[in-house]
């Protein structure tokens, strides 16, 4: 990575090129608290200055292709970052810490307390309305499947006839 004389905005954040989404934003929400003008004990001017340097940096950072465009200004290129691991012939047998993984997607991220609820009350639900099919089938029996004819009553009967032959 070529040096020159200002900072770039990974200095400024206290991070590595190769830093994930989720180390930038970190660093971005600590240093921001620790210089913001109205929680610093820092003179208001330095504050704020360094304050927007913190913004501009995380703003560039946090978006995919800001970031490409600034790693090509500043020289630094992701492929030459990977490596090969030091020991080939044994495998890696560490757990992946899910925390620090770079997908920021809402799909990515795990149940909430309530959305688990609403889903129980759902299968509940559908449990429910399949046990009480089942129960109205079981007691009607055949008995539901059999059409039954309505004889008409004589009373209606005989005024159908009396109309009919007026």
């Amino acid at each position: 990575m070529p040096q020159s004389s200002e900072p770039t905005y990974y200095t400024l954040l206290g991070l590595h090129p190769s830093a994930s989404a989720i180390e930038i934003r970190r660093a971005y929400r600590e240093l921001s608290k620790r210089y913001h003008p109205d929680t610093t004990d820092l003179p208001t001017v330095i504050a704020t200055a360094k304050f927007q340097q913190l913004n501009e940096a995380y703003a560039t950072l946090s978006n995919p292709e800001r970031r490409l465009s600034y790693d090509l200004r500043i020289g630094y290129s992701r492929f030459g970052v990977i490596q090969a691991p030091p020991d080939l012939n044994h495998p890696v047998s560490y757990s992946y810490d899910w925390s620090k993984s770079a997908y920021l997607e809402a799909s990515d991220r795990p149940l909430s307390p309530g959305e688990i609820f609403a889903l129980f009350i759902l299968g509940i639900t559908f449990l429910g309305c399949l046990l009480l099919a089942i129960a109205i089938g079981l007691t009607r029996g055949e008995a539901a499947f059999q059409t039954q004819l309505v004889q008409p009553t004589p009373v209606v009967q005989q005024e159908f006839t009396q109309t009919k032959y007026k």
